[in-house]
């Protein structure tokens, strides 16, 4: 097919496959596409996505649409170009290494998404900051993650551990794939303010990262790191970019 994007029955095919995929999930599923049917399945999910997220968009149009304190926090730090670079290239990469990057094992994989996702818990729980934030706790922040991360790699990279972990990894799959995907989406609760609405909309209000990570997560399994990656800033660049034009205020 020359130009699968413009045919129904493409975008039929590439929601059987991931739906097949989030009920049974594979951690061998390495599919034997050429990297232009890769490139045209995640341009393609990327349509998917923002098609299956309209009754989302709708539910925050017209029944409940809370602050987004996150975004409003960034617009008023962030000039718009150093906006786009942070939430659409910096913390898009953070998110990947820290939810996608280890759902296939090797051990420099567990530890950067130890050490990333160490910067995340040492931000939110410990010192009750940004993710973005370059304030008192930043160097402490960082240096804390690498040196977790370096720690953490000579261990898992024994053999003994490394052939455990890489069994755990093929045999626990499934579990791996649906923790990762739900962690991702409830983190992002803290883009709301944390009252009892939202709490108990909690599930609700993350359902496009919940979404997101099912459909980020089939792509790095089946295709690579970089795919989801990719995805993922364009994703951001362009609700960003969107949310910069004087009419969307």
């Amino acid at each position: 097919m020359r130009y699968p994007l413009i045919t129904p029955k493409y975008y039929f095919t590439l929601f059987k496959e991931l739906i097949g995929f989030i009920k049974k999930p594979k951690y061998e599923n390495n599919l034997e596409k050429s990297v232009t049917l890769k490139i045209y399945d995640t341009i393609g999910l990327y349509f998917l996505k923002f098609m299956l997220l309209i009754p989302v968009i709708l539910f925050f149009a017209l029944v409940y649409d809370p602050e987004n304190v996150q975004k409003a926090n960034m617009l008023e730090r962030f000039s718009p170009l150093v906006l786009l670079v942070v939430g659409g290239i910096i913390l898009p990469l953070i998110e990947e290494v820290a939810f996608r990057l280890s759902l296939k094992f090797k051990p420099i994989y567990i530890a950067l998404s130890s050490s990333v996702f160490s910067y995340y818990a040492l931000t939110k729980i410990v010192f009750q900051t940004k993710i973005s934030a370059i304030d008192e706790s930043f160097m402490i922040r960082v240096v804390i993650a690498i040196a977790l991360g370096l720690l953490l790699y000579p261990v898992v990279n024994s053999t003994s551990i490394k052939e455990r972990l890489a069994n755990f990894w093929r045999t626990h799959f499934r579990s791996i794939y649906y923790i990762s995907c739900v962690c991702f989406a409830w983190i992002h609760i803290t883009k709301y303010e944390l009252n009892l609405t939202n709490i108990l909309l909690l599930p609700i209000l993350t359902l496009p990262q919940l979404m997101s990570a099912l459909i980020y997560g089939y792509i790095r399994t089946s295709f690579g790191f970089k795919y989801p990656l990719f995805f993922h800033m364009s994703s951001n660049l362009l609700a960003i970019s969107l949310s910069l034009l004087p009419f969307t205020d």
